[in-house]
């Protein structure tokens, strides 16, 4: 009879790694769900159900899913607009609209969004955190925009220096900072405990013994903060707004979690992802989350490079991570109480610094200034605006952006040879011929010689599209008015592409 561990063969380093995973989730689901305007508790339940359930299903084997950094912004908006009652309804309905688009097999799509648009998201989301988690740290209520925000931060900084609580509350969250970029410089033996853990541990001792005067999370019983979607919250489907949530809260968690699932499949040699598969795995998550009133569910890379990083080989570590979570929730919530509200806003100011990509930004300029253009817009646009209208501005300057950049165009003009100067000009377009190039096209043609024949050379024009067509057909008919041999466009007959019925229609 087989033994249990030649069926499971990874299982030492599958519970090593949940372990690891556990204690790196913990404190970013009570920080999250604090961020998002929600009871703590309410991101412990994502947080078991992105292990237990979607750690289960097939996608991809290595990624963890739970509350994210990355959608603090939507679910702290979607809040303050609709009521946390409805926030159920939101992630319920995502949550079905992912398994939709899975079921479809829309989830390859995904990677066809333009990382410029992604990293600009995550930098925009990592501004908005920071700002906003900064007067957490302070212990002052933050304005509700992201740049009343930013506009407001400096006064209350300044206003929070003469306040006993407010230093000691902005000391607990600098000294939480420090302990956690300081830990990452540890010898890998040293950094077996998460950086994110030990500084919530050690705010949370300095707190109590000092007795400082600031303010502690407020957990209380998890199946107490079940909140089944019930009549109050089902008539909010009427608003049309809330529809519009809901789209922003699948497209965005999507693209988040196979983002994320693309950057794991390049930490290990595993299986990779299916795509599509997660798409379902994510919306059965969120629907499950969405049921139970928690926060949405997207999977997050810094747990899911800490599972690999710690020697996973099967799904069963995400799995056992959020058997952990349970085990937590319903034996140990108290302890919750003595962690201080700066030591978790000093977590998460950490984390909105990791989201902006610095590196990328200046990579970009010195080599394509239009992708870095696009990051830095979609950027300041989710700060400016909010985060659905921020992406799809990004979208669409990346749409026209591709446009642009395939819509290649080349003008070469040749003199003829007569000497008196009165030969015909030979001008020849080559590549891509659309609507976008056309200011450059009827510039050159308009200063053309009006007292010469030209020779209109469309040979080596890969498409011309209907706008460009009847714009030459009109030039022509403008220069030359009284004489339309005067202009001759010739192409190749053989080509069979639109610029030969061009040219055949304007002699």
């Amino acid at each position: 009879m087989p033994s249990p561990l030649s069926r499971f063969p990874y299982l030492r380093q599958d519970f090593a790694a949940s372990l690891v995973v556990f204690l790196v989730a913990l404190p970013l689901c009570i920080g999250v769900a604090v961020a998002s305007g929600v009871p703590a508790e309410l991101g412990l339940i994502t947080g078991i159900v992105g292990g237990v359930v979607t750690g289960l299903m097939r996608g991809s084997s290595l990624q963890v899913s739970g509350p994210a950094a990355g959608l603090t912004v939507l679910v702290f908006e979607a809040v303050r607009a609709f009521g946390l009652p409805a926030l159920g309804v939101i992630v319920l309905l995502a949550g079905l609209l992912q398994i939709v688009m899975g079921a479809l097999k829309w989830g390859r799509w995904f990677r066809a969004i333009s990382l410029s648009v992604v990293e600009g998201m995550l930098a925009g989301i990592g501004l908005v955190i920071i700002a906003g988690q900064l007067y957490a740290a302070a212990g002052v209520a933050a304005p509700a925009s992201g740049l009343a925000k930013l506009a407001g931060l400096p006064a209350a900084l300044f206003t929070a220096l003469g306040s006993t609580s407010a230093l000691a509350s902005l000391a607990v969250a600098a000294g939480t900072v420090l302990v956690m970029v300081t830990w990452r410089r540890l010898p890998r033996a040293g950094r077996a405990v998460p950086g994110a853990l030990v500084a919530v541990v050690l705010a949370g001792v300095v707190t109590w013994l000092a007795g400082l005067p600031i303010a502690t999370v407020r957990v209380g019983a998890v199946l107490d903060s079940v909140r089944l979607p019930g009549t109050e919250s089902l008539t909010a489907l009427a608003d049309l707004a809330l529809l519009g949530t809901v789209l922003a809260f699948a497209l965005i968690a999507s693209a988040e979690s196979l983002f994320s699932a693309a950057a794991v499949d390049r930490l290990h040699a595993g299986p990779r992802t299916q795509y599509d598969r997660e798409l379902v795995a994510q919306g059965v998550g969120n629907s499950l989350c969405g049921l139970l009133g928690a926060l949405p569910m997207t999977a997050v890379i810094v747990r899911s490079s800490a599972n690999v990083q710690a020697g996973a080989r099967t799904k069963a570590s995400r799995v056992l991570h959020g058997v952990w979570l349970l085990l937590f929730a319903a034996l140990l919530p108290a302890t919750l109480t003595y962690v201080p509200l700066a030591a978790l806003a000093g977590i998460l100011v950490h984390a909105g610094w990791k989201l902006i990509p610095f590196r990328a930004v200046a990579a970009l300029w010195r080599t394509q200034r239009g992708e870095a253009l696009i990051l830095v817009v979609t950027a300041v646009s989710i700060v400016a605006v909010n985060m659905f209208e921020g992406v799809l501005i990004g979208l669409v300057l990346s749409v026209a952006k591709a446009a642009w950049d395939a819509s290649h165009l080349r003008i070469d003009r040749t003199d003829g040879d007569s000497g008196n100067g009165s030969g015909p000009v030979r001008v020849r377009l080559s590549g891509t011929v659309t609507f976008l190039r056309l200011p450059k096209i009827l510039d050159a043609l308009e200063a053309l010689p009006h007292d010469r024949p030209i020779e209109l050379d469309l040979s080596q024009v890969h498409h011309l599209d209907h706008a460009c067509r009847t714009a030459l057909e009109a030039w022509a008919a403008r220069h030359s008015p009284h004489d339309p041999e005067a202009i001759r466009l010739r192409s190749l007959p053989d080509r069979g592409t639109r610029a030969s019925e061009t040219a055949g229609s304007s002699r």
